[in-house]
């Protein structure tokens, strides 16, 4: 990214920093086909969630909402991201560089505090299984969803107050294909050691508690599924959480992927940009295969909604 004054005007000029050896459609063609993927995915999930009566249920009501991130996430990014590599450049104003972070941030946030919820609800199904219809009432499920969005937007918002009270320069590069806050304050010609350090504490302690969490809920699920004495019965409790710890496993990988890379000095910017194209890029394209190919009451509800369209369809 470039920083260039224009009528007393900054704006950004940011370029893809990936050095394609073939021509750039191809690249362009796969993150089109990711991103329409990505869309068609999540919204079909959304779609069947809403629509399906056996799909009302807590773990299908947190799994809609983890859409609707995938969908924020991936629209944040991926526009842009497409324009760019068309054009091999692209510029982005101030604001409109700090906007495109705010949904970036809130998407990824909220994804991470879902998750969290997600294996607390999986937790109670599965230790707690005679309990389960009395804990997780819809005024609860709901109240979780609330924080979880609230949490996201919270931490959003302190981010972009503190982007906000910095002065930036007027020349620079970014070696990053959008705005996060890492590459946005390198450009800043203000002192960043105490923004740097708030924003490290608040990173950190979210993902620790966030990742204790998840770690204390499934150790405790494993022991539960233990106890079973019949080997149906550990696959059925199993195949309950598989769905989510797979994407748990993902998400928290490129996401730990990204914090190490980004703060290792002899990481290469190929090497950044490469884990964070399969934490936005990815990522969000994958998370509803998952659960399609492993959730068994969505791949029946799929293919009771597929017949049914195939027979509509001879019928016309």
């Amino acid at each position: 990214m470039k920083w260039l004054s224009s009528a007393g005007v900054k704006a950004l000029f940011c370029a893809l920093s990936l050095s394609f050896k073939t021509d750039l459609i191809i690249p362009f063609s796969f993150f089109l086909a990711a991103y329409i993927l990505t869309l068609t995915g999540n919204l079909m999930i959304i779609m069947l969630v809403s629509t399906t009566r056996h799909l009302h249920s807590p773990m299908y009501f947190f799994l809609s909402h983890l859409s609707f991130c995938d969908i924020m996430l991936s629209s944040s990014i991926n526009p842009y991201l497409l324009h760019i590599t068309l054009h091999n450049g692209g510029r982005l104003t101030v604001t409109q560089c700090i906007i495109q972070f705010d949904f970036f941030a809130l998407s990824t946030t909220s994804e991470c505090l879902l998750l969290t919820v997600m294996s607390y609800d999986r937790y109670v199904a599965i230790c707690k299984p005679l309990h389960y219809q009395t804990i997780m009432v819809f005024p609860f499920c709901l109240g979780l969803v609330m924080f979880s969005w609230i949490g996201g937007l919270f931490s959003t918002l302190i981010s972009t107050i503190l982007l906000s009270r910095l002065d930036f320069c007027y020349s620079g590069d970014i070696d990053h294909f959008f705005c996060d806050f890492a590459p946005l304050v390198q450009l800043s010609c203000s002192d960043t050691t105490v923004l740097q350090l708030v924003i490290l504490i608040l990173a950190a302690s979210e993902l620790i508690i966030e990742t204790v969490f998840i770690i204390s809920t499934y150790v405790c699920i494993f022991l539960a599924i233990h106890r079973i004495s019949s080997t149906t019965g550990k696959q059925k409790a199993f195949s309950t959480c598989s769905s989510h710890l797979a994407v748990v496993c993902m998400y928290y990988g490129t996401l730990i992927g990204i914090y190490i890379f980004s703060s290792a000095e002899h990481s290469s910017s190929m090497n950044k940009i490469i884990v964070s194209l399969i934490y936005t890029v990815v990522t969000p394209l994958l998370n509803p295969i998952i659960y399609c190919l492993r959730n068994q009451e969505i791949k029946k509800t799929l293919k009771s909604y597929w017949t049914k369209r195939r027979k509509k369809m001879l019928i016309a």
